[in-house]
């Protein structure tokens, strides 16, 4: 990951992600955390937002992913979080962590997540 970190966490969505018929009726919310890796000097120098993520925006993207077409993995879900935000021209890299705190596992738990890391290729 670059020295420079913009991360956006406990990003909540409500999507219809899961194996289950259940999980897919009912829908559930997800916890999205998202670390992005890009050179944040020119931002900062500038003091320009165009030199940076509009992170409210990029939230946005995420959440229109969660909330749209369901997949059966949580690991689908955070490559389709990956991609959105690799989509943006300055990330370098992402660490994307996707949580299902409410997954159908039989026994106490606190939480089910999957994390990624996934770089741009330009």
């Amino acid at each position: 990951m670059s020295t420079d970190r913009i991360e956006l966490r406990g990003l909540r969505a409500r999507g219809r992600h899961g194996c289950l018929p259940a999980e897919r009726e009912l829908g559930q919310e997800f916890v999205v955390d998202v670390a992005l890796g890009l050179d944040l000097r020119p931002a900062a120098k500038d003091d320009d937002l165009s030199r940076t993520v509009d992170y409210g925006s990029l939230a946005g993207r995420l959440v229109a992913v969660v909330e749209g077409e369901p997949v059966n993995l949580i690991e689908t879900l955070a490559e389709r979080l990956a991609a959105v935000c690799l989509d943006v021209e300055r990330v370098e890299e992402v660490e994307v962590t996707v949580h299902k705190p409410s997954a159908p596992v039989p026994y106490p738990f606190e939480d089910v997540a999957v994390r990624i890391n996934r770089s741009a290729r330009r």
